[in-house]
This record gives C-alpha cells, sequence and structure tokens, in this order.
C-alpha cells in the first residue's frame, strides 16, 4: 500500500488515499478519512512531450536513470539526431537501448532525413525506410516534419511521409518556427497536430486557435516557458511540455518537474498545469502509461507538496524506480557505434579569402550569424570587418569571430566558413560534434589556427565537445556513441560537461548561458533566419545559400 493526497487529474479533485498496485497494474485506490500534513501528494509521473535523447549526450537507459529522479515516466523522443548519423542503424540502437530500461519511451519515425538537401548527412531515409518504421508497433508517430516549404509545396515524398502515417493512426509531429497567417495554415491543414517552435505569445496563441497543439519548450539553449507559458491559461487543453534538446548538466538539476513548479508559482491553475505535464501527452500519443486509474499502469510519483514538487519516490508499472533524489535504475554496458571519418585539416583551410575586387579595402562588409542568449533563431547581421589585403579578420573587440562547419563524413572535406556574433569569447574556439541536424563538426574561434587545432582534436577523438585556449590548453569530452553520446555514468558526464563548460565561460570568455548547445543549432538550416551548414552560409528566410562577403 502507498498512501498519500492523491491527486485526481481527471475530476480535479485532492483525497487522502492509498493505492494498491499488483502486477503492474493499480488495483485499488482507497479513500482514506485522514492522513498526517506533511504526507506527500500523489500524481501521475511527468512525461516529456518532446525530446531529442542523443542531445543529453546520454543513450536512452542512462537518460532514464537520470530522468526518473525528478519524475519523469515517458518521453516521446524523436531519434532524428542518430538516424541523420547512422541512419536505420541509429534508430535500431535507440531502440534496443531504450528496452533495457524501465521508463516508457515512445520513439517517433525520423521524418527529414537528411532534414535539408543544404547539408551533408551521414544517412537517408527513403519514404520505404519511414514506412518500415511505422510498422514496428514501438514507433508511435511521425517525427517532427521539419521540411515546412516541402509541405506548403506539396513536396510528394515530403506529403507520402504524412499519408504513410496518417494511414497508420498515427499523429505527425510539427516544426514551424515563425510561420504565421496562411502559411501556418496550410501547414497544420496537411495533417501536422503540434508544434513546440513557438517563440513568441502570438504566434502559440495563433496556432493554438488553429487546433494546434503546443508544446512549451525550455531545454537547455531554447527557452520559450516565460513567452509562452499563460497559453497554460488560454488553451488549457492544448498544452504540454517539453525540454526538446537537455545537456546533461541541466537534466541532473531537473526535468519537467522544474516547468511544473515555474508555472505554478506563475499563477498558473494547479490541475490544467499537471494535466499538461501527465496527461495530454498520454492521450495524444496514446502512450502505454498509467494516469492514476484503476486498472492503469502503476506509473505515479510522490511529490513533497505543490510549491516546490519535489520528487521523493517514482514507479513504473509498480516498480519503485527512484526514492529521494537517487535512481535505482542500474547503469548497463553500452554498444558504441559510430561513423566518424573526417581528416586532419590545416589552418590555412580555416582563413575566408578576400575577392579580388576587395584587395584594396581594408574594410569589408560581410553576413554574420547573430547568435542570440537561450534561442535557437539566430539574428541576420551585416558588418563590416577588418581586410588583410588577402584573408579577412576576425574582431575580438566587436565579438565577430570564426564559424566553421566541416563535413565528418568525408575524408576530403574542406571547411565552410563565416563569422558569427554573440559568443563573447576573447580567445581559443570551440568545436562540437553535436550540430544539428546533420551532426557535421560545427566550431567557433578568434583564429585560423585556434579552429585547426581544436576541430583536429575533435577528430582525433572521433566527437565530442572541445575547446582550447589558442595556446595549447585543451580541455575535451569524447562522444563515442555516435559522436553524439557518452558511455559514461550520467552524473559524471553531468560534471565532465559543467567542467568544460564553466571553463569556456571562465577562460574563454563566453557570455552565452549555453555555448555548446547555442554553438550546436548554428548549423541548423531550417531555423531563422542565418544559418551555416557544412556546403555554406545559409539565409533560411530565403531558403537558400548566400554568400558571405556583401
Amino acid at each position: 500500500m502507498i498512501q498519500g493526497f492523491l491527486i485526481d487529474l481527471h475530476e480535479k479533485r485532492i483525497f487522502p488515499a492509498q493505492i494498491l498496485v499488483e502486477n503492474g497494474k493499480i488495483a485499488a485506490i482507497e479513500r482514506l478519512t485522514t492522513l498526517p500534513e506533511d504526507t506527500g501528494f500523489l500524481l501521475p509521473g511527468f512525461v516529456d512531450a518532446h525530446v531529442h535523447i542523443e542531445s543529453s549526450m546520454l543513450p536512452p537507459s542512462e537518460f532514464a536513470r537520470m530522468a526518473v529522479v525528478h519524475g519523469t515516466v515517458a518521453t516521446v523522443s524523436d531519434p532524428h539526431e542518430i538516424a541523420n548519423v547512422l541512419g536505420m542503424e541509429g534508430v535500431q540502437f535507440m531502440l534496443d537501448d531504450a528496452a533495457k530500461s524501465p521508463l516508457k519511451f515512445c520513439f517517433g519515425a525520423p521524418s527529414c532525413v537528411p532534414a535539408t538537401e543544404f547539408e551533408t548527412s551521414g544517412a537517408t531515409l527513403s519514404v520505404q525506410d519511414v514506412e518500415q518504421l511505422l510498422d514496428d508497433p514501438r514507433i508511435g508517430y511521425l517525427s517532427e516534419m521539419m521540411n515546412f516549404p516541402g509541405v506548403l509545396n506539396e513536396d510528394p515524398e515530403v506529403m507520402a511521409k504524412i499519408e504513410a502515417a496518417q494511414a497508420r493512426n498515427k499523429p505527425v509531429d510539427g516544426h514551424a518556427p515563425g510561420l504565421r497567417g496562411e502559411q501556418a495554415t496550410a501547414y497544420f491543414k496537411a495533417g501536422i497536430t503540434t508544434d513546440h517552435e513557438c517563440f513568441t505569445y502570438d504566434e502559440g496563441f495563433e496556432k493554438a486557435e488553429m487546433g494546434v497543439k503546443i508544446l512549451i519548450r525550455e531545454g537547455s539553449a531554447a527557452r520559450n516557458f516565460e513567452e509562452l507559458w499563460p497559453l497554460i491559461e488560454d488553451f488549457p487543453d492544448q498544452v504540454m511540455f517539453c525540454s526538446d534538446d537537455k545537456h546533461p548538466d541541466d537534466l541532473a538539476e531537473g526535468h519537467i518537474n522544474a516547468l511544473v513548479r515555474r508555472a505554478v508559482r506563475a499563477g498558473c491553475d494547479l490541475f490544467d498545469t499537471l494535466r499538461a505535464a501527465c496527461i495530454h501527452p498520454v492521450e495524444h500519443y496514446r502512450l502505454p502509461v498509467g494516469t492514476l486509474r484503476v486498472g492503469d499502469p502503476a506509473d505515479f510519483i510522490l511529490v513533497n507538496n505543490l510549491e516546490e514538487f519535489e520528487v521523493q519516490s517514482t514507479w513504473i508499472d509498480g516498480v519503485l524506480v527512484a526514492e529521494q533524489g537517487i535512481s535505482l535504475i542500474k547503469q548497463i554496458p553500452i554498444a558504441l557505434p559510430n561513423h566518424f571519418i573526417a581528416a586532419p585539416i590545416q589552418p590555412t583551410d580555416f582563413m575566408i579569402p578576400v575577392p579580388l575586387d576587395r584587395k584594396a579595402a581594408s574594410l569589408v562588409d560581410v553576413r554574420a550569424i547573430g547568435a542570440m542568449n537561450g534561442q535557437i533563431v539566430t539574428k541576420h547581421l551585416d558588418l563590416t570587418v577588418k581586410s588583410s589585403g588577402k584573408y579577412l579578420m576576425p574582431d575580438l573587440l566587436k565579438d565577430v569571430l570564426f564559424i566553421s562547419v566541416i563535413n565528418r563524413y568525408s575524408p576530403k572535406a574542406y571547411p565552410a566558413m563565416g563569422f558569427v556574433k554573440g559568443f563573447g569569447l576573447v580567445k581559443g574556439a570551440i568545436a562540437s560534434s553535436v550540430a544539428h541536424d546533420s551532426h557535421n563538426i560545427v566550431a567557433v574561434g578568434h583564429s585560423a589556427d585556434a579552429l585547426a587545432a581544436v576541430v583536429n582534436q575533435l577528430i582525433a577523438q572521433k566527437g565530442g565537445i572541445a575547446a582550447t585556449d589558442g595556446h595549447g590548453a585543451f580541455m575535451t569530452l569524447p562522444l563515442p556513441i555516435a559522436g553524439l553520446m557518452s558511455d559514461m555514468n550520467g552524473y559524471a558526464l553531468a560534471d565532465a560537461y559543467r567542467k568544460i563548460d564553466h571553463w569556456v565561460k571562465t577562460e574563454l570568455g563566453s557570455t552565452l548561458s549555453a555555448p555548446f548547445m547555442t554553438l550546436s543549432f548554428l548549423a541548423l538550416p531550417v531555423i531563422p533566419s542565418l544559418k551555416i551548414t557544412d556546403i555554406g552560409l545559409f539565409d533560411v528566410e530565403k531558403f537558400d545559400f548566400t554568400d558571405v562577403i556583401i
């Protein structure tokens, strides 16, 4: 028997109760007369309604060990990242590893591999591949349809993937950042049901009025909770919570429980908030997750009170999987698939040559990416940089740095180069092979020498994140699983990541709250407004490449 003040989210009531669990299900809920005032509250477990597990730098089984501590019992997980690296092999790895954990992972069939034709990916998933995945009962939906131009233009392959999901009665997730008006209407009329990319209240309100389910996102880089939480009050039946991308240090601190706490403190109705966190994902994706009713799977949590929501215990299928901040799930051995064949690169390859007609100019106008703290959208900046007469130069005083993306799937690749503003580095360089969506190597630095040093360090360890001060000092974190994930204990990884993140901020000077997460999104050519891929600088508004030099 498990006792507590039970929060019934279906009838919107709270009462003292004890729960009887038999064979992994709730056999009975008995109402009690009274309980001590300091007894905790029982409620359904939390569900992350959209997350890329790979962005935690952990495989599913290790992600689960950390997430259950925060009361998470299930996730709606898009294996899009590893699919872009390893294709069907990568999706199968995620399914197999997740099966070793009690946490309930609902994986989607990646809809856009590669995400666009404007970058080099490690794999391609055809319509037939997507259909094969959708026929697998472990695949619950079609993952975010990032190719919104393809939807608007009714691209045959895009529409075939959507139709394949609809034919199997599986939801289709959306991805439409900044899409408004008639274009948004056309996009969602294609059968797409959700969007986790809203970054303003007005955008979320407009899409919710269309009947779209709005996923309020608060990840490590994209933090949209403050703009979107009023939608809980405006559209209480259409909101869910998600993290999308969560680095290991943030996951160690909290998960969906943190959003519940913030929403209630902001004045949102308790029941509406908890339904967004616990019920709506289960209903929308038809998850095999209990919602604290007799006959349901025994997936529930005990929290200390309704202000802090400190999770004291987590049960999945009636098994206690976390207690008093400690995971009771054992760590398991992990396979290490990889696809990293880039070769070392010379510093001269990271120089940006001056065109012949600008050789005499000491200053040259360029297009630059404006990185924004807490956002995955970027600015399109027109700036002026100095010229040596032969090469363009970064400007540390104005925080204008080199940015580069290198194809990691070829031993004969050359860097695509550009400029970025917003990182605040005063020296050195940082690099990552976690670079959405194709996960090529992306790097930012103050010089060609520093870029070459940090990129070659990353190539030598076949993926991960790395930083250098430009004078011989390095910090690295290898990610041997597809260059995306670690085989370390999750808490050890969180500590290692925290140290390199701190070094980049304190020693190299970055002013971003999550420099590596921000870096990882600068190669994402489906999010406005200016990005860079391994092929070149990309104008997302025009959906085409553009020149660095104006």
